[in-house]
């Protein structure tokens, strides 16, 4: 895989139809203070994985904060994705994925890391038992 610790334009999931799909059939579980909606999805052209990352405003007011939430959470998942996208191109699969911060403050990179790594391989363990 090349450049394989970017987060390019083709891994985020912008298609409105997708994302409806995602939060209306997909899959989820709770990882506090995140809900991660899944789905596996078939035709995976680009990437394995479309990520999408939301921070509402209930709960972080100010833009710049739920603003630097995201970029937290990005960061985190760009560093960690390849043994998820590893385990993905083994079975030939695709999956978008919803990242959806419940917290009411803001988290320290260092805090929020680990849990980003938990996520993603709790991902890993409910694709396989899709899978097995």
């Amino acid at each position: 895989m090349s450049c394989a610790f970017t987060f390019s334009k083709n891994e985020r999931l912008c298609d409105r139809a997708l994302i409806s799909v995602l939060f209306t059939k997909g899959r989820t579980f709770y990882e506090s203070p995140f809900k991660v909606f899944w789905a596996d999805v078939r035709d995976h052209a680009a990437k394995p994985v479309q990520l999408l990352i939301s921070v509402p405003r209930r709960n972080l007011k100010k833009a710049v904060v739920r603003n630097l939430m995201k970029r937290r959470i990005r960061e985190a998942w760009r560093k960690n994705k390849l043994t998820f996208y590893s385990h993905l191109e083994k079975q030939g699969k695709g999956c978008n994925v919803a990242i959806v911060f419940l917290g009411k403050q803001a988290l320290d990179y260092a805090d929020l890391e680990p849990i980003i790594i938990v996520i993603l391989q709790r991902l890993i363990q409910e694709n396989e038992k899709i899978a097995g």
